[in-house]
């Protein structure tokens, strides 16, 4: 009988032993261990934190089955350069901005920002229930890319200069960087625009290889250091009244996600949205008192250059409009929406 009962036992103890190691092999194979491509550097205020914030609210979440390293600029791709890997599953994921991609598809400047466009708000409101969210997704999975909105931030400045600018004339022949469709407003104004990204943007200053520059919000620059070369700094951002940024994931590791692992990372992205807006609203204050303490003059365009600049901005935006349907695409589909955003807005805000 003993002997027996301890070989049934020891038959029952094997297939237990089997079962767990069985249950802990489906578990391992849950995990999931991704590589996420920062546009921007975690010690730029504001938009270097996102991707690592969104990292760790998803190890939290997941306890620890859904991991994602973030990687500095320049580890896995250059800073703007990440759709391609993207696209071809070389990196599973990156955070930046649609603006960044404008090469692939100039539809791209305007899922990111375009002047004298909406405040934040509104651009919420456009993406997440006026169509900008699936006119987003539809051009990203052509090339086998998954979008997500993740992030959006309030006005930028609009330039740094090392001398004061009074008259538009003396734009003619400036080299700039300058981001998205501002810039051929800018080069209607004889002024010689590339987009760089964040991290080039200071040595190339400091070189001469451009002359002035627009980047971000008084608080982000200031991380870049803009104001130890240029101290003349422009306000308000008329070419960016707020700019979306955005999660793309490769489509195929998108689809090897569960349900749950999906929402994990719409979640966070909406969580983003809300805190960027935030840290873009109580940040700016302290870095233009910060940059006048270093000779710094903050500067307002007068009304009569706003309208110049507005006026140039018509013109390229009938271009664009002409130039490319998918263009055409966002800008119906924003009009419509901002006609009835008006009925709202225009009494329901002080003046």
């Amino acid at each position: 009988m003993k002997s027996g009962f301890l070989k049934s036992f020891g038959m029952i103890a094997l297939a237990s032993t089997f079962a767990i190691s069985v249950g802990s092999g489906d578990a391992e194979a849950k995990k999931v261990r991704w590589k996420m491509h920062a546009a921007f550097g975690q010690n730029v205020k504001v938009l270097g934190a996102p991707p690592h914030r969104i990292s760790k609210g998803i190890d939290r979440m997941s306890d620890g089955d859904f991991d994602i390293k973030v990687f500095e600029p320049g580890a896995l791709a250059g800073g703007y350069a990440y759709y391609d890997p993207v696209s071809q599953g070389a990196i599973d994921s990156a955070f930046g901005t649609p603006g960044a991609n404008q090469g692939k598809n100039s539809a791209y400047a305007f899922l990111s920002t375009w002047p004298f466009g909406p405040a934040a708000p509104e651009f919420v409101a456009w993406f997440k229930h006026g169509g900008g969210v699936e006119i987003g997704s539809e051009l990203y999975a052509r090339d086998n890319i998954k979008y997500l909105l993740c992030g959006m931030i309030p006005p930028e400045t609009s330039g740094w200069f090392r001398e004061k600018i009074t008259s538009l004339d003396q734009l003619k022949g400036l080299k700039m960087r300058f981001f998205g469709v501002g810039a051929k407003v800018m080069q209607k104004f004889g002024v010689s625009t590339q987009q760089l990204a964040g991290g080039d943007i200071y040595p190339a200053l400091e070189r001469g290889t451009i002359d002035a520059t627009e980047f971000s919000m008084p608080a982000i620059d200031r991380s870049y250091g803009f104001y130890q070369i240029a101290k003349f700094n422009y306000f308000p951002g008329w070419h960016q009244q707020s700019t979306s940024n955005e999660v793309l994931i490769n489509m195929d590791k998108w689809n090897e996600l569960s349900d749950g692992q999906q929402a994990m990372l719409e979640i966070s992205c909406d969580k983003n949205v809300t805190d960027m807006i935030a840290d873009g609203e109580a940040f700016q204050f302290e870095a233009m008192i910060a940059n006048e303490k270093d000779g710094v003059e903050n500067v307002t365009w007068p009304d009569s250059i706003l309208d110049q600049l507005r006026g140039a901005w018509e013109e390229v935006l009938a271009e664009e409009i002409a130039a490319n349907p998918d263009v055409k695409v966002v800008w119906d589909s924003y009009s419509k929406f901002h006609e009835g955003f008006k009925v709202w807005g225009e009494r329901g805000y002080l003046k």
